[in-house]
């Protein structure tokens, strides 16, 4: 496998003031495996180590070979693929958000959205794990309109970087990762494994499903861009089958979707729609995605061949309209337009035209209206589960707020901190929704939200999220927003809707008139005694943002949708134009918010690294940090260092970064050089950020202290 490219302003944070990567690979000391667990205090584990200048280089393939932060990988030909194993170093790779459930299902027959994702060659600033300070970076957040996303290289395995597979599966999207064969090393490489019998090719499709299963996203796009030999591709209808269910089998619901390109004779002819000649892949498999040269007679053809596997058939639009294509760019609408009216589903390869082409400085708001002229045709998926909570960061910033006041500056990008995303309506000259980077309650953006109430009406419902779910008998629900502009005579509000049903009622069933299926929550100057957690959020509003909770009481419901609702003060028979950011929006269930956190278990340290540091009188220490947290109930973890000293005394918490499972690996902590005979002291702490967004007790953190010395030198003079 080629080495890891270098990465524009990689992320790892150096308490140091920037500490300097040394530029000599002879001043570099690594450790070696020292230290002792010891208990200091209820929830710490105390590890001792002795600096040590012996090598212990960590795998390329899974590590930056400079900083050894974590980076995503791919495999390269067909020997790294058989050979792969499971590997510990390679557990910052595996997924660790389950995929949101959704309605409707994806198996549903209803036309679906794929989204393939291919850019400049793949693995960019996404490669690193844990995120880099990348300004300006590509990203996606319209996940509400779409339902697989594939992640495309022309390497032959293309495993998808983690932080793609969070994101999507935070907003119950599949992610799919691409096996693609090209040119005459193609060709050698399918005649290896398919012209050579049953059992190699078996070989090939066990491990694909079993790199799927570890990594957990969903599946594989199968692309062979290469002629086949009569042998092979007799073989290779079978092999689907048998990757198809062997997929099936490892990852519930997955999915191997077949490329347009070969044909049942073995040459490399492009159909641009589904007919005789390809069936037979099709047949194999969980669907087709066709070449993009199509005109509304093969969408004709492929609606009649399909049947009622018709949804299974994804249209190829390539936004950049290379080739002889309908259309492309700013009017992609009017080729997806062409494969609804033919109850088919669609496949958008490249959608990073957007940034490619237009350019990085405008590119939220071409994205936001690149996607709002194709949502007329793209149906939406509800969430299904509660909590509900997101403050709407994009997983990228130019700072990183906390409490709605910048905790750190500078550009950052990291997916997997993108956070549950709305459906960012839009209605021409009357509402307009966008990201706000200059001003956030946490994270790195806020929703803007502006429009106009009309003359002559009191308010407007701004529908931010498509909810299907049965409603528990109560709720909690919580808002932080700001007023912007000069126009502020008006309030904000949340709304929930109910489906329709004769049975479902607000509150006390005996006292209520005729049921409604809109319901306005009670707004809540105190939360209810006993619930201090949610009291605590209540009263944080601050730096202008105003802080909002609210409670509801339903019988028998269904949620249906949760709007903003912004109102005039005053009655005026004139337009009245508003702007407001919000900055978090939760609906909790009230029996969840009561239940008390767990406590983070196990916290300890491997894969230390000691190397020089940025100036004489310090090292530099990298790190690689695990524990324990009950599965499903943390939506990251922030990583907090005590400082590092020498002496006794007490330093300022310093946040590292962000945890998106239960592991970490700070990189390039500068640290106090130990003197002889001395001892220093590092201080550890990880915070579980829960899934509802409640605060939880320091007492619960992950605590970890590491004492060092120098060589020869065990624990010091002053006493630690």
């Amino acid at each position: 496998m080629a080495e890891a490219q270098d990465g524009p302003g990689r992320r790892g944070k150096r308490p140091g003031d920037g500490a300097e990567e040394p530029g000599e690979e002879e001043r570099a000391g690594r450790r070696r495996r020292s230290f002792q667990p010891a208990a200091e205090s209820r929830g710490t584990t105390v590890l001792h180590d002795t600096i040590s200048t012996r090598p212990q280089p960590l795998p390329a393939r899974h590590f930056d070979t400079k900083t050894t932060e974590p980076v995503s990988f791919f495999l390269s030909g067909l020997e790294e693929l058989l050979s792969w194993q499971p590997d510990g170093n390679d557990d910052f790779n595996i997924c660790t958000v389950q995929l949101a459930k959704r309605q409707p299902p994806l198996h549903s027959k209803r036309p679906r959205t794929l989204v393939c994702h291919d850019m400049r060659g793949g693995y960019l600033e996404d490669r690193f794990i844990q995120g880099s300070a990348t300004r300006n970076p590509y990203i996606f957040y319209h996940w509400r309109y779409i339902d697989i996303f594939v992640y495309f290289s022309h390497r032959t395995v293309t495993i998808p970087p983690v932080c793609w597979t969070n994101a999507a599966h935070r907003n119950g999207v599949l992610v799919l990762g691409t096996f693609i064969t090209e040119w005459t090393d193609g060709e050698k490489l399918c005649e290896s494994f398919l012209a050579g019998g049953e059992e190699a090719s078996r070989a090939v499709s066990e491990q694909l499903a079993r790199i799927a299963q570890h990594y957990r996203f969903d599946g594989w796009l199968v692309n062979m861009e290469n002629t086949l030999s009569a042998a092979a591709v007799k073989n290779l209808p079978p092999f689907l089958q048998h990757l198809t269910a062997q997929v099936h089998s490892a990852v519930p619901g997955g999915l191997v979707i077949w490329y347009d390109s070969v044909l049942q004779n073995g040459v490399l002819k492009w159909q641009n729609e589904l007919n005789q000649d390809n069936r037979v892949f099709f047949n194999a498999c969980d669907g087709l995605f066709t070449n993009y040269n199509w005109k509304e007679e093969h969408l004709e053809r492929t609606r009649a061949l399909a049947g009622p596997r018709q949804t299974d058939v994804y249209v190829g639009i390539d936004v950049f309209a290379r080739g002889d294509v309908i259309s492309g760019g700013f009017d992609t609408n009017k080729s997806l337009r062409l494969i609804r009216q033919h109850g088919l589903s669609a496949a958008i390869f490249a959608p990073g035209w957007v940034y490619e082409h237009l350019g990085e400085e405008n590119f939220l708001h071409n994205e936001n209206k690149f996607w709002g002229l194709l949502s007329e045709y793209l149906l939406t998926h509800s969430i299904c589960t509660l909590p509900l909570a997101t403050s709407f960061s994009l997983g990228m910033g130019t700072s990183r707020f906390l409490d709605g006041k910048v905790e750190e500056s500078g550009p950052w990008y990291d997916l997997s901190a993108q956070e549950i995303q709305p459906l960012y309506p839009e209605h021409e000259g009357r509402l307009s929704t966008s990201c706000c980077l200059q001003d956030a309650w946490c994270g790195g953006s806020s929703l803007r939200l502006q429009g106009i109430i009309p003359a002559g009406e009191e308010r407007v419902a701004i529908r931010l999220f498509s909810l299907q779910m049965p409603a528990p008998p109560k709720l909690f629900l919580t808002l932080l927003y700001k007023l912007e502009g000069p126009h502020t005579e008006f309030t904000v509000a949340l709304e929930l809707t109910t489906w329709d049903s004769g049975s479902c009622h607000e509150g006390n069933v005996t006292s209520l008139p005729e049921p409604s299926n809109r319901h306005h929550p009670r707004f809540l100057p105190a939360p209810p005694p006993g619930l201090a957690k949610l009291l605590a959020s209540c009263n944080r509003g601050t730096h202008g943002w105003t802080s909002r909770c609210y409670e509801l009481d339903l019988q028998d419901c269904s949620l249906r949708d949760l709007s903003l609702l912004v109102s005039r003060q005053q009655p005026s028979p004139q337009e009245m134009p508003f702007s407001c950011l919000l900055g978090e929006v939760r609906v909790l269930d009230a029996a969840s918010v009561a239940a008390a956190p767990p406590q983070i278990q196990s916290l300890l340290a491997s894969q230390l690294w000691w190397q020089e540091g940025p100036t004489a009188e310090q090292l530099s220490l990298s790190l690689t940090l695990r524990w324990a947290f009950p599965p499903g109930q943390a939506g990251w973890f922030r990583i907090f260092s005590q400082g590092a000293r020498c002496r006794q005394g007490q330093t300022a918490p310093q946040l590292l970064g962000l945890a998106h499972g239960c592991l970490y690996r700070a990189v390039g902590l500068a640290v106090p050089r130990p003197a002889a005979g001395q001892s220093c002291r590092l201080e550890l702490m990880v915070e579980p950020v829960l899934r509802n967004e409640l605060p939880v007790d320091p007492q619960l953190w992950g605590r970890l202290v590491l004492i060092y010395s120098a060589p020869g030198t065990g624990t010091g003079r002053d006493g630690h």
